[in-house]
């Protein structure tokens, strides 16, 4: 019986997903395929990278997981992970305005305002900027569009202060994104829809989300990691993987068509045969692998901007915070530019030693990349100097780690769903067996990825079965 194989290209959390779902059903149906995962870098896990020195657990890239999302959770109890799952520490968040730290206030969903009175206790706002807020709930719904950008739409319900100061910091922030820039429809759809239905996003919000009854404080959150870091998710996928699946250090220059079936040219010369190819490489990468189909490299519209996490251990004594909290944003508008910090060990306190604090500064904005021209020693003093601006810092760090993320995070902009839908389409026409997936396309999040790499194993399979 001829063995097919089924290739897929990158071993990020997407690629790992897709291999370790496609070899179960592989395994449990005893179906004649093969799966090879090619990476090209030396190790696997793409932006998920831990890092232990001197006592502590750093994060490098994301630094937790959401447990509302059900694929995460799923995953870890496949891998026999749920014994080593760690909840994080509850406290507030906090949004630097007007040089000082405001908390962020009860009744915000995400940053955006859902109770009346979330808008009037805070001082985040002045009094002309809680008026427009509260404009919200009699402003009439918008004409019906296929998209638009996040900023514009929220602009016109919230006005320009609320937007700067607490919306675009939260959620801009997760995309590291230009507010004006986004997609609605690629990344909040809800609100979209709260809004058509409800006539204002506030009065939808109360509606679909009514206030929970209060209860009894509680010390762990809504996220979660592992005692040994997030890479224990990327070690254990690998382990699953059978020996020999997995080639590193290995780039894929070219995907053939021949016949039915496609030819996977690699960097060492070697050709692969495959009766279907996902590809979970960053969109960038992906117009050389099929540089015969010129669609594909519509593609290359998608921007994608570099960041960087700054991350500083320091004494306890060194520091001065009071504040029950796990973190702060930075409002969009003032003099500084590191967009958010983590007090880690207050986050995740079994990250740090005893008598230390670790902060993360995460820094990067699609009009802000000169940060990248600096050594990392002139970008952990710039980062510094910001830092003091927020917090009483008496000593300079003890070490300090700088990340760097080259175009890496993709920017969904305004007609992002539609180009990626153009791009498919014509990929199930021209190229079947051939699927493009990942953090490029449809939601960045770890467990949003993991959806995606377990739809896209689901894909291939039906498509292996029709054949």
């Amino acid at each position: 019986m001829h063995v097919h194989n089924i290739i897929i290209v990158g071993g990020g959390i997407t690629g790992l997903s897709a291999a370790f779902y496609i070899q179960q059903d592989i395994n449990s149906r005893n179906l004649p395929y093969n799966v090879k995962l090619i990476e090209a870098t030396d190790r696997l896990g793409g932006k998920i990278k831990t890092l232990k020195r001197d006592g502590f657990l750093i994060e490098q890239g994301p630094d937790s997981l959401l447990s509302r999302k059900p694929a995460i959770i799923e995953l870890a109890k496949e891998l026999g992970l749920e014994e080593e799952m760690i909840f994080n520490q509850t406290g507030g968040s906090y949004i630097f305005v007007d040089s000082k730290l405001h908390p962020i206030p009860a009744g915000t969903f995400m940053g955006v305002p859902k109770e009346e009175q979330a808008i009037l206790d805070t001082d985040i706002f002045t009094e002309e900027g809680k008026k427009r807020a509260l404009a919200e709930m009699e402003i009439e719904k918008g004409e019906a569009a296929e998209d638009q950008s996040l900023g514009a739409f929220m602009r016109r319900r919230f006005g320009d202060e609320a937007v700067n100061r607490l919306i675009a910091p939260m959620l801009a922030g997760i995309h590291s994104g230009d507010i004006d820039a986004m997609s609605l429809m690629a990344t909040y759809p809800n609100f979209y829809h709260l809004e058509q239905k409800y006539g204002s996003v506030m009065k939808g919000l109360q509606e679909s989300m009514p206030s929970a009854p209060p209860s009894k404080k509680t010390t762990s959150g809504i996220f979660f990691s592992f005692e040994d870091g997030l890479e224990t998710l990327v070690t254990r996928l690998h382990e699953k993987l059978d020996e020999g699946s997995v080639m590193l250090e290995t780039k894929v220059e070219q995907i053939v068509k021949n016949g039915s079936e496609y030819t996977v040219q690699l960097d060492s010369g070697e050709n692969l045969e495959a009766a279907a190819v996902i590809i979970a490489s960053q969109h960038n990468a992906v117009p050389a692998m099929l540089s015969d189909y010129q669609f594909v490299s519509e593609l290359n519209h998608i921007p994608a901007i570099s960041t960087a996490n700054v991350v500083m251990a320091f004494n306890d004594s060194d520091i001065v915070n009071d504040l029950d909290g796990t973190g702060f944003q930075v409002a969009r508008e003032g003099d500084i530019e590191i967009t958010a910090c983590t007090w880690t060990n207050k986050k995740w306190p079994t990250t740090t030693p005893e008598g230390k604090v670790l902060l993360r500064v995460y820094v990067g904005l699609p009009d802000k990349q000169e940060f990248m021209q600096k050594t990392d020693e002139e970008l952990a003093d710039a980062v510094l100097t910001e830092l003091r601006k927020v917090m009483t810092i008496k000593a300079d760090p003890e070490f300090v780690v700088v990340t760097r993320w080259k175009d890496a995070r993709p920017q969904y902009n305004v007609g992002h769903r539609a180009l990626v839908d153009r791009v498919r389409n014509q990929l199930s026409t021209e190229l079947p067996g051939i699927q493009v997936v990942g953090s490029s396309y449809d939601g960045a999040g770890i467990p949003d990825c993991v959806t995606h790499g377990k739809n896209a194993a689901m894909e291939a399979l039906s498509f292996l079965d029709d054949k």
